[in-house]
């Protein structure tokens, strides 16, 4: 027996809402691990796995999950307010990662060893670069006057393909931490696959997020 199409919406709505979830629980879930793994004071390198892993595993999939329809933690609230959610998280993130950057490039010079020369070095820096000019391009949603050749609407397309790029880069700077020594010493096994897997659920849940609020309804359109 077909399924009609309404019905069809409801269980893909059903499903989107299931998978919001769970990314809501698997970032807040995954920063906790970190956070109990490095035990951030103990020492002055505990802070980095800590405050990057609250940027990028938890508040930056916030900022971005407080706009979808189905999981959003703010569902009842108006746009404005939600945007303005979204802006404070954006912000934190970025100085936890600005903060997680500078520990680590000071940790290093205090040890005497070489920085941005492997993979997860690189690309954290990139990320953290990426996300700063992605903040200040933000702006010119707040102030859309300011952008005479552009419309509203071109505006926050463009702004969220580049989030979403963003983010999946921050998703990658995290699967190349868990490479590190210091994450393959102390997680190992099934339990290093799942922090693995962390990432990649909520990047898959984002990216299905962002395609379906812009780039499937910009296709669409005539």
């Amino acid at each position: 027996m077909a399924l009609t199409s309404e019905t069809e919406s409801r269980i893909y709505r059903s499903l989107r809402a299931v998978s919001g979830i769970t990314a809501h629980l698997v970032s807040l879930g995954f920063t906790i691990f970190v956070a109990v793994l490095a035990r951030p004071g103990s020492s002055l390198f505990s802070w980095h796995p800590f405050l990057m892993s609250l940027a990028f595993s938890f508040l930056m999939t916030e900022a971005l999950l407080v706009f979808s329809p189905e999981s959003s933690l703010l569902r009842s609230f108006s746009r404005k307010a939600k945007v303005r959610f979204h802006w404070a998280l954006q912000l934190l993130a970025l100085l936890c990662a600005l903060l997680g950057l500078t520990i680590i490039s000071y940790n290093k010079y205090l040890n005497g060893k070489a920085h941005f020369v492997t993979w997860h070095g690189l690309t954290g820096l990139l990320t953290v670069l990426y996300a700063s000019m992605q903040c200040i391009g933000g702006v010119a949603l707040l102030y859309p006057k300011l952008m005479k050749n552009w419309t509203l609407a071109k505006l926050k397309v463009y702004h969220a393909t580049s989030g979403l790029v963003g983010y999946l880069l921050g998703c990658a700077s995290l699967m190349l931490a868990m490479c590190s020594l210091w994450f393959t010493t102390t997680v190992t096994g099934l339990c290093w696959y799942l922090s693995v897997l962390c990432p990649i659920l909520t990047s898959l849940v984002i990216m299905n997020q962002v395609s379906n609020a812009y780039l499937y309804r910009k296709r669409i359109q005539p």
